[in-house]
């Protein structure tokens, strides 16, 4: 496995820093500077992607033919890459990296003339329908049900944890269409609108104060069943090929990039001279350089033409725990400032002055906010049970 990039991506890579030093504003900058969580704010995420989506990067993993740049598996990593390390805020992953690419693999020809330019440009904002009360990391539980009524769907039942739900005009949501055999079998996936009757969405706020997940609940709503994907009780396997897009990916980094702000803020606070801290910071060095040689194995396989499979899921247990080792090591950093509970001061553009440094702002809320990060997508636990039986035959 060579890791040098080619004079080619060389030219790639010189060329995205152009464009992003050159289309990212410092409101935009402070956007990526400021994030507690992997979900930018929808008023501050769409601005950033309607200008990608001009220059056709808003996705960098469609091919050509549905409107994406057509790229390789290094460019992607490439992008990613120079994205993080310039600060760019991240974009709403539900429908560029993970709908978009079912309705590709699975959709009818309408549902892509459809809904793929919508994704693209914005118009359509998407949340997921995943989790339930009774069925999280297990998700073959959901009880979510839909009955079939003549061309619609009759869904009445709830979702929890639905991320950015209070802003989605679209859900993607797996149901219950069949409860008579194995739990797998009897599940639907199924596009719907979420200003159709019946479906009422209720705010959960999070540990860190902020209104990221909801709770969803489901009436009598119709959902008609030309808006279904795949086959009927065929949900399953689409869900499982979302969830290697969901899962992993160029987490390194992003890692590498809030590790390096640690370590300034660290030397300004005279941490490194102290041998716990150091030690501590090594780790998580080692953690992030481990993950960033995974990653680059599996952009090795990607260009070969295989899926992520289990390596996805590795991917996602390693980073997850990474970020946490790194979210503590900022609180730590941060001392006492971190205590203190600043909303106001750490909004972009906010004009409210913030006390003590400002890296000290985001890291009480981002630790609590990445707490979630080794539950959601498939806890860890689940991810390693993966690992044991695709990987390890156990």
């Amino acid at each position: 496995m060579n890791l040098d990039l080619t004079n080619e991506e060389v030219a790639f890579r010189d060329e995205v820093r152009a464009f992003l030093d050159a289309s990212l504003s410092p409101e935009l900058r402070e956007v990526g500077r400021r994030a507690t969580s992997v979900f930018t704010d929808k008023q501050h995420s769409l601005p950033w992607q309607k200008i990608l989506h001009a220059k056709g990067w808003a996705a960098p993993s469609w091919p050509v033919e549905y409107g994406g740049p057509g790229w390789g598996v290094m460019q992607r990593h490439i992008f990613a890459a120079e994205c993080a390390r310039a600060g760019a805020p991240g974009l709403a992953p539900m429908g560029l990296r993970m709908v978009g690419p079912v309705i590709m693999g699975f959709g009818t020809p309408e549902q892509k003339a459809h809904y793929l330019p919508r994704i693209l440009s914005g118009e359509d904002y998407w949340c997921q329908g995943y989790s339930e009360p009774q069925a999280g990391s297990d998700l073959a539980a959901l009880a979510l049900r839909a009955v079939r009524d003549g061309d619609d769907y009759v869904l009445s039942g709830s979702k929890l944890w639905t991320t950015h739900a209070h802003w989605a005009n679209r859900m993607f949501c797996l149901v219950r269409t069949d409860a008579t055999g194995k739990p797998q079998a009897g599940i639907t996936f199924l596009l719907l609108d979420m200003n159709t009757p019946g479906i009422r969405v209720r705010p959960i706020i999070t540990l860190a104060g902020e209104h990221e997940v909801n709770e969803v609940f489901f009436d009598q709503v119709r959902v008609p069943v030309s808006d279904r994907v795949g086959e009927e009780n065929k949900g399953w396997t689409v869900a499982k090929y979302l969830l290697e897009f969901e899962r992993g990916g160029s987490s390194a980094p992003g890692l590498q990039v809030m590790l390096d702000r640690v370590r300034d803020v660290a030397w300004e606070a005279g941490l490194l001279t102290e041998a716990a801290f150091r030690s501590k910071l090594m780790a998580a060095e080692i953690a992030v350089t481990a993950i960033e040689i995974a990653e680059q194995r599996t952009l090795a396989a990607l260009a070969s033409g295989a899926n992520p499979g289990p390596a996805s899921s590795m991917l996602k247990a390693q980073g997850a725990e990474a970020l946490q080792m790194v979210d503590e090591l900022m609180l730590e950093t941060a001392g006492a400032y971190a205590a203190a509970d600043q909303p106001g001061a750490r909004q972009p553009g906010s004009n409210v002055a913030p006390i003590g440094p400002d890296a000290a702002l985001t890291a009480m809320p981002r630790y609590l906010n990445d707490r979630a990060a080794t539950i959601y997508g498939g806890s860890n636990e689940i991810q390693r049970d993966i690992i044991a039986r695709l990987v390890l035959g156990l």
